[in-house]
């Protein structure tokens, strides 16, 4: 799994019923810039309210289920496993969204050097994908990360300052990242909203 990653492929599955996996190699890669995420008026306010507590590995399994709990899913039952494995080696984490100690969102993805490969992120109430990922954004900038793989471009992302960028770019850009060293979890818990968007304005 790792050695494709570093290679620039990712595995999915035809669908959860489907133990087969595959290997893909997109001819235009979906990246965030991690100095072009934009928080809007709105979702910014909806950070301030403070409705959702964050928390970083708590519930990686929930995660895996929350993503996969869709009528179409590319996460099987063999990609669950490998997923899980390589959380416990430390390389795959989550980034989990509660609303009291209901998991309503989260996200997660593989870092390798100074790589993260973000896989799914899902949401059970309004916008908690979105404060999924300023909070993600946020923590990769804060423990060095270059980039911030999001495989495809959907509309959803794009809105959000996601680009699309040619294979060959995308593979001189992870090779430059996988060259740096980055710590997903060095910047400890979560920030405070008023912390996190204080540096989001800082760099947008």
């Amino acid at each position: 799994m790792l050695h494709g990653y570093a290679n620039g492929i990712f595995p999915m599955a035809e669908g959860r019923g489907n133990e087969a996996l595959f290997w893909v190699d997109p001819k235009a890669r979906g990246i965030f810039p991690l100095d072009g995420f934009h928080i809007s008026r709105s979702l910014g306010r909806r950070i301030r309210q403070a409705p959702f507590g964050i928390t970083i590995n708590r519930d990686f399994d929930g995660v895996l289920q929350g993503c996969a709990e869709r009528d179409e899913t590319w996460i099987n039952e063999p990609l669950f496993a490998l997923y899980r494995q390589l959380h416990g080696a430390g390389f795959a984490h989550s980034l989990e969204v509660r609303e009291g100690e209901a998991l309503v969102g989260g996200v997660f993805g593989v870092a390798l050097g100074g790589a993260f490969f973000g896989e799914s992120m899902f949401s059970r109430r309004r916008d908690a994908s979105k404060v999924a990922l300023a909070y993600l954004v946020d923590r990769l900038r804060q423990a060095g990360f270059r980039l911030f793989d999001t495989q495809f471009l959907t509309d959803h992302l794009a809105s959000l300052g996601a680009v699309e960028i040619p294979r060959a770019t995308y593979h001189r850009l992870l090779a430059e990242a996988l060259g740096e060293e980055a710590d997903f979890l060095a910047p400890g818990p979560a920030p405070s909203p008023h912390e996190m968007l204080q540096r989001s304005s800082q760099t947008s």
